[in-house]
């Protein structure tokens, strides 16, 4: 079997890219950093979603010596100049370790600072990049990214139980449900995360 190393302790996000990555390479087998209790945190300092997903690729494929996939993504809402953007992660400023309340923490930012703006001024993107580093003991590395991205707007309040993140306040482009409302399968299909991986799962199957 082929090992890959998904570079999150992010539950959600494990349980995300196992679903899509077993529709099409079920060969693959997909370890998280909870995997790896060693592995320190990698420091994300780059300037772009690109700068950090690759990043932490080679940052975690460097320590486990395996093939590691890295995602970066973030909510860039268009009244507030792209923001949060490429910190959307911590926008809330939440210092603690419980991943429910950081992303309640998040939402809630974002909803004060767009309370002021009517439902036409309320666009967004959910944007996704994912990038591929996998050693190679006898040349350069093998490095890919693909990038997906997901249309939408902020909702008025969050809705839905599903998902994580910003999912509750994020209603995708033609639809009528938050992402938090939407079925794991739907979402799969429509998902920046999804589209990214998709773009990116030819390179898999042939490479990895």
């Amino acid at each position: 079997m082929r090992k890959l190393v998904l570079a999150t302790k992010n539950a959600g996000k494990i349980v995300e890219f196992k679903r899509l990555l077993a529709e099409h390479a079920k060969d693959i087998v997909v370890l998280g950093l909870n995997d790896f209790p060693d592995m320190p945190d990698v420091v994300e300092s780059g300037k772009s979603l690109s700068e950090n997903a690759r990043l932490k690729a080679k940052a975690i494929s460097d320590f486990t010596q395996l093939p590691a996939l890295a995602d970066d993504s973030g909510l860039f809402v268009d009244a507030l100049n792209g923001d949060p953007g490429i910190y959307s992660a911590r926008w809330g400023d939440y210092l603690g370790e419980d991943s429910s309340q950081r992303d309640l923490v998040n939402i809630n930012k974002v909803l004060e600072q767009l309370k002021s703006f009517a439902k036409d001024k309320r666009g967004a993107q959910f944007k996704a990049v994912v990038a591929l580093y996998q050693p190679n003991p006898t040349g350069p590395a093998n490095e890919k990214e693909a990038e997906g991205v997901l249309p939408g707007e902020i909702v008025f309040q969050p809705i839905g139980n599903a998902g994580f993140g910003y999912d509750p306040i994020f209603m995708p482009t033609g639809f009528n449900q938050s992402l938090a409302q939407l079925s794991p399968r739907v979402k799969d299909e429509i998902s920046h995360r999804g589209i990214a991986l998709r773009r990116m799962m030819p390179f898999l199957q042939t490479n990895l």
